[in-house]
């Protein structure tokens, strides 16, 4: 990743018609990892994620997109 010092790659890996998984590395090590996931009717994204921040601590996170 350029610009982002947190983390050096991403991957995302298909895992059936409307989820993604991802990956989150720094230094070879993942540090977040999590789902997207986009609804059947394709209104609403959620994406649920957890790891460790740069400190350490553990982190988690869900956002719930909709489309407009």
């Amino acid at each position: 990743m350029i610009g982002d010092p947190n983390s050096d790659v991403r991957s995302y890996t298909r895992i059936d018609d409307r989820t993604l998984g991802l990956n989150v590395k720094k230094g070879g090590k993942v540090i977040v990892s999590g789902r997207i996931v986009v609804s059947a009717d394709g209104k609403t994204r959620t994406v649920t994620t957890s790891g460790t921040d740069p400190t350490g601590n553990t982190i988690r996170s869900i956002a719930v997109y909709d489309k407009q």
